[in-house]
C-alpha cells in the first residue's frame, strides 16, 4: 500500500504509533534512534485502506504495520477486485514455513542426578558439556545469567508451566499468531520447549540455561499440523508485537527455504538478505535496536546446502552447529549468502544438546541448528546483563569478534565458537553526552591489591599519544576517553602495573576504533581479500547520529565516496583518497561539507573508482 511522506509528532498516526510503545520499548529505541525513535514502519496502517479491503469481502489475518501491509485470505475474484483499489502497490502470496529442526533424539533419559562436580556455581548435569564449550559457567561464576534482559522466542508453542526446567521461568507475556489466543501450547510444542529449555532452563543437577534469569516472550508463529499460507506473516506479526513490548534479543529457529509441493520455493537467489518477509522484519526489528538471533538451518548435506530466511540478513545473526568437539556438523547449513557475504555468522554446540522433553518431567538429546541458536541467544542474554547500555551494533560485533575464528572467517564457522567469557573481557564503549566511557573486564589475569591496569592510546600513523589509568566498578575497569575529531582511527593497548612497578602486557589485547563510532575491532590486519567489488547498504538504516559504510575491493584503488540528496546535489565527500585491496568501513554522521547538520530525508551514497560505481539509498532522521 502507498505510505504516508510525512511523519509529523503532533499527527494523529504519531500519536498512536506511539501509545503502542511500551516504556522499555522506547527505552531501547532511543539507545541508537535517540529521539527521533518512531520510524515512518510505526505508523499505522490506514483505516480506510482496512476497511475498503473487508468490504470487498477478505478477511485480514495481520495488519503489517512495518510493512505497510496486510495479510488476508481471499478468493481468486477478491484478489482481481483488490488489485484495482488506488492505493494498492502489490500483492504477493504468503508462502509456507517449516521447522529448522534435525530429527529430535528419542533417546529418552530419566530424570537423574549425573554428579557432575564442574567446580561452577551450579551443577550443570549433562547440560554441561553444550554450555562448557562456551564458557558460559563461566559467566554464571561472575553472576550473569540474563537479568535485566527480555528474550523473545518464535517457534511452535511451549509447554513450559509444569515441566521442572521452566516452570519458575519469568514469562511476561505470551502469544499464539496461529489460532490468536494467549495460549502457546497446543500439544504440539516438543521442539519449542526444547528450545526454550536450552536458553532459559533452570532444574539443578539436569539443565541449567545461559540465561534462566532473563524475562521471556513466547510466540507460537508455526502450526505443525498443517502447512498454512500464513506463517511468515504469523513470524512477522509476532516480532512486531515483541518489539512494541521492549524485547532486547529475539531467538528463533524457524527457516524459509524449498517448501511443499504445489507451492512456489524460495531459490538461493533470494537468500540476498532484502527478500524475503521474515529476512525484512528481522532487519526492521534490529534497525529499532533489537539484536535478532536465528538459526543457520539444517541444509548442510541436502540438496539446498545454503543457510535459510532469516539467517540470510544483513544484521540478523545467523548460528551454526558445532559437536562437542568444535567440529561443524554435516547437516549445518553454509554460506555464503546470494549476494556473498559471510555465514553463518558464528557458531554453538547444535550435536546432542541435553534439552527438556515437552509433557513430562524428563529430558533427551537433540541435534540442529535449531538448539546452537538459543545457546547463542542466552550468551547475548548474558553479555547484555554485564553491560546494560550496549546497543545491538555493539553486540553484534562484540559477538562476532568473540568467535574462535575472528581472523579469517569461512562459511562453514563464520566467525567461529562463541565464547561468551571473551565477549565479556572484550572492550567496549558507553556514550553520554558526547563523551566515551572504555571499559574493559579481565577474567583469567589476577589482578591485586596496588595492582593498576593502564590503556595505552594510539593514533593511526603515531606513536602512543597518552596512558590513562582505568578504575573499577560495577564488575569492570573503565576510563573516559579523551576527545578526538569524529572519524580519526585509534587504537588502544591494556596493560597491568604490578604493585612493584613491573609492567605486564596482556596477550591479544590490542584494539581499534574509529571515534565517533562505538564498534571496536581487533587491531589485526584483514587477511581475506574480497574477490569482488561491492558496496554494502549503510547500517544502521534508518539513522539519527552516525551509520556506517562498507566496501570491498579486491584490487588497490583511487576511490571517492561521496553523498547526495534526492535532487542530485553533493552534500559530502566522506573520503577521497587510494586504499590497498581489502573490506574497508566509512562513516558518515549527517553533516555536509561545511560541518552542519543535513535535513531529514533520503540521501543517497556513491563510491566510483577508475573501474567501478556503486550507489544506495539512506534515510537520515534528525
Amino acid at each position: 500500500m502507498n505510505r504516508v511522506h510525512t511523519l509529523s509528532k503532533t499527527s494523529q498516526e504519531y500519536q498512536i504509533a506511539l501509545s503502542q510503545l511500551s516504556e522499555r520499548s522506547i527505552e531501547r529505541r532511543k539507545k541508537v534512534l535517540g529521539d527521533d525513535f518512531i520510524t515512518f514502519e510505526d505508523l499505522p496502517v490506514k483505516a480506510e485502506y482496512v476497511q475498503a479491503i473487508e468490504d470487498i469481502g477478505a478477511e485480514i489475518v495481520w495488519e503489517l504495520k512495518w510493512f505497510n501491509a496486510v495479510s488476508c485470505r481471499v478468493s481468486q475474484e477478491q484478489i482481481s477486485r483488490i488489485k484495482d483499489l488506488p492505493f494498492v502497490e502489490k500483492i504477493e502470496k504468503v508462502k509456507i514455513i517449516r521447522s529448522d529442526n534435525k530429527d529430535i533424539s528419542e533417546n529418552f533419559l530419566a530424570k537423574v542426578q549425573t554428579g557432575v562436580d564442574s567446580g561452577n556455581t551450579y551443577d550443570y548435569g549433562f547440560s554441561y558439556t553444550q554450555n562448557n564449550l562456551s564458557d558460559i559457567p563461566a559467566a554464571h561464576d561472575l553472576g550473569y545469567s540474563g537479568q535485566g534482559v527480555i528474550v523473545g522466542l518464535l517457534d511452535a508453542g511451549f509447554a513450559w508451566k509444569k515441566h521442572p526446567a521452566l516452570k519458575n521461568a519469568d514469562v511476561i507475556a505470551e502469544h499464539d499468531f496461529v489460532y490468536g489466543d494467549s495460549s502457546t501450547d497446543d500439544g504440539d510444542a516438543a521442539h519449542g520447549t526444547a528450545v526454550f529449555s536450552l536458553i532459559g532452563g533452570f532444574d539443578e543437577g539436569r539443565i541449567v540455561g545461559p540465561a534462566f534469569n532473563a524475562q521471556f516472550i513466547l510466540a507460537k508463529t508455526e502450526n505443525i499440523n498443517s502447512e498454512t499460507h500464513v506463517e511468515e506473516d504469523n513470524y512477522a506479526a509476532a516480532l512486531e508485537w515483541m518489539e512494541s513490548l521492549g524485547v532486547d534479543i529475539t531467538s528463533s529457529s524457524l527457516g524459509y527455504s524449498e517448501f511443499d509441493e504445489g507451492e512456489e520455493s524460495y531459490t538461493y537467489k533470494d537468500m540476498d538478505g532484502k527478500t524475503t518477509i521474515v529476512t525484512k522484519a528481522c532487519e526492521i526489528a534490529f534497525s529499532k535496536g533489537v539484536l535478532t538471533i536465528t538459526s543457520a538451518g539444517n541444509e548442510g548435506n541436502k540438496p539446498w546446502k545454503y543457510i535459510t530466511a532469516p539467517a540470510d540478513g544483513f544484521n540478523t545473526i545467523a548460528v551454526g552447529a558445532v559437536s562437542s568437539a568444535n567440529k561443524v556438523a554435516s547437516f549445518s547449513s553454509i554460506g555464503p549468502t546470494y549476494d556473498k557475504r559471510i555465514k553463518p555468522d558464528i557458531v554453538a554446540q547444535g550435536v546432542r544438546c541435553y534439552h527438556a522433553v515437552a509433557y513430562t518431567d524428563g529430558y533427551s538429546y537433540g541435534d540442529g541448528t535449531s538448539f546452537s541458536a538459543p545457546i547463542a541467544s542466552g550468551m547475548a542474554a548474558q553479555i547484555l546483563s554485564a553491560y546494560p547500555y550496549l546497543k545491538n551494533t555493539q553486540m553484534r560485533r562484540i559477538i562476532l569478534e568473540a568467535g574462535d575464528n575472528p581472523i579469517e572467517p569461512d562459511n562453514e564457522r563464520g566467525y567461529g565458537l562463541l565464547s561468551v567469557k571473551r565477549a565479556l573481557e572484550y572492550p567496549n564503549l558507553k556514550e553520554a553526552d558526547g563523551r566515551y566511557t572504555l571499559n574493559k573486564m579481565f577474567i583469567d589475569e589476577v589482578i591485586e591489591d596496588g595492582d593498576s591496569v593502564f590503556v595505552e592510546i594510539y593514533k593511526k600513523g603515531d606513536n602512543s599519544i597518552g596512558i590513562a589509568k582505568m578504575e573499577k566498578g560495577n564488575g569492570y575497569y573503565s576510563m573516559q576517553f579523551p576527545q578526538y575529531p569524529i572519524g580519526t582511527e585509534l587504537g588502544v593497548l591494556f596493560n597491568i602495573k604490578k604493585g612493584g612497578g613491573r609492567k605486564i602486557a596482556i596477550p591479544n589485547n590490542s584494539y581499534k576504533f574509529i571515534y565517533g563510532s562505538l564498534e571496536i575491532f581487533k587491531n589485526t590486519t584483514d587477511k581475506i581479500i574480497p574477490q569482488n567489488f561491492k558496496l554494502y547498504q549503510n547500517f544502521p538504516n534508518p539513522f539519527n547520529s552516525l551509520t556506517t559504510i562498507i566496501v570491498d575491493l579486491p584490487d588497490p584503488a583511487n576511490l571517492e565516496i561521496k553523498v547526495y540528496n534526492i535532487l542530485g546535489q553533493e552534500v559530502k565527500t566522506i573520503f577521497s583518497g587510494s586504499r590497498l585491496q581489502g573490506q574497508y568501513r566509512f562513516f558518515w554522521n549527517g553533516t555536509d561539507n561545511y560541518g552542519s547538520k543535513v535535513s531529514s530525508g533520503v540521501y543517497i551514497y556513491r563510491i566510483t573508482t577508475p573501474g567501478n560505481t556503486a550507489a544506495q539509498k539512506m534515510m537520515y532522521l534528525k
